[in-house]
């Protein structure tokens, strides 16, 4: 398993990491011997990140993976969470955050985690369930310090949802040392220029952003959610279609879009669209590691194996760039 620098961190993570999401479902409601075996099956392979939150199936992701870390106890593994700050909580906004890191750190079983996430949205000015950017600046950064200093996290991050100036704003501080980034072949903004009427959120080039500031990448929503594998069948164990991040407004159009980008596989440059989806993810040198839902074990396998077979080559990037200019001009 391929290795990279996370930004400054000095952590060398796996490309692939073992995403514990609620979109996939296993390690919320899966079988615990499914769950115990594809976490074998990765730390076998070399995958040493694992991924989750207490919003993800209300702390039993976190529950599940922690029985079975301390039931296999590898060595050298780095875990991160998450806490989302409801606005019903603002005004305590340093407690809430001990409070969420104090239960998430209960049901891991640990002491500490290696990265804690702001999951909330950023946007200029907040409102609703985002955090503005003064909130950020002069609540979260300080109580995110407090847990540092505390020795219950070691790194700092967010999850890079929200208005993009903003966002680009954020990491250019340097006061975090990671962040999520949504980044598909739906929507590749974050490394690269879009054409002008292109039907999704321009992230303006915010990996050039991360590596400026020595920011680690967490590639998030690598499957749009599912709808990089052109198909409409959703295992039980996974969630709906949840609403997609910075690409369509709907499930649906990405769905139908995701279907356009088969020549992809027709033509020979990868063995499954899900396949092209992941080897893109991971063809972009700012990307540290990526996480992607899975409802099976053999989905996880999937997904290794195609990480496995390295980067998308330059040609089928070209093709690929040549299928999504046909999206120009579609409403979002």
């Amino acid at each position: 398993m391929e290795t990279r620098m996370f930004g400054r961190s000095g952590l060398r993570i796996s490309v692939l990491g073992f995403g514990c999401g609620a979109v996939g479902g296993l390690m919320v409601r899966g079988a615990a011997a499914d769950q115990d075996r594809a976490i074998g099956l990765a730390l076998a392979a070399g995958v040493n990140y694992f991924d989750t939150a207490v919003q993800y199936g209300n702390g039993q992701s976190e529950t599940n993976l922690g029985h079975v870390l301390a039931a296999q106890k590898p060595a050298g593994v780095y875990v991160g969470t998450k806490v989302r700050v409801p606005s019903g909580s603002f005004r305590d906004i340093g407690g809430e955050i001990a409070r969420s890191i104090d239960g998430s750190l209960g049901r891991l079983g640990m002491d500490h985690v290696d990265i804690f996430h702001l999951h909330n949205p950023i946007t200029a000015n907040g409102g609703g369930e985002t955090l503005s950017a003064a909130q950020v600046r002069d609540e979260i950064i300080p109580a995110f310090h407090k847990l540092r200093d505390a020795g219950k996290t070691r790194f700092l991050g967010i999850t890079a949802v929200g208005d993009t100036a903003t966002l680009q704003d954020v990491i250019d501080t340097e006061a975090f040392d990671s962040a999520q980034v949504s980044y598909n072949m739906l929507n590749p903004s974050a490394a690269t220029d879009l054409p002008p009427h292109y039907p999704a959120q321009d992230y303006g080039r915010l990996f050039d952003h991360t590596r400026k500031a020595g920011v680690g990448v967490v590639g998030i929503r690598v499957l749009a959610a599912g709808a990089l594998s052109g198909s409409t069948e959703r295992h039980p164990t996974a969630s709906a279609p949840p609403e997609p991040i910075g690409s369509a407004h709907s499930y649906a159009i990405d769905l139908e879009r995701a279907r356009r980008l088969m020549p992809l596989v027709t033509e020979g440059f990868a063995g499954s669209l899900a396949e092209a989806a992941i080897r893109f993810a991971i063809s972009h040198p700012a990307m540290g590691t990526i996480l992607v839902g899975m409802a099976t074990v053999g989905e996880f396998e999937g997904s290794l194996a195609s990480v496995l077979k390295g980067p998308l080559p330059p040609a089928a990037l070209d093709r690929l760039n040549e299928l999504t200019a046909g999206f120009v001009g579609e409403p979002r």
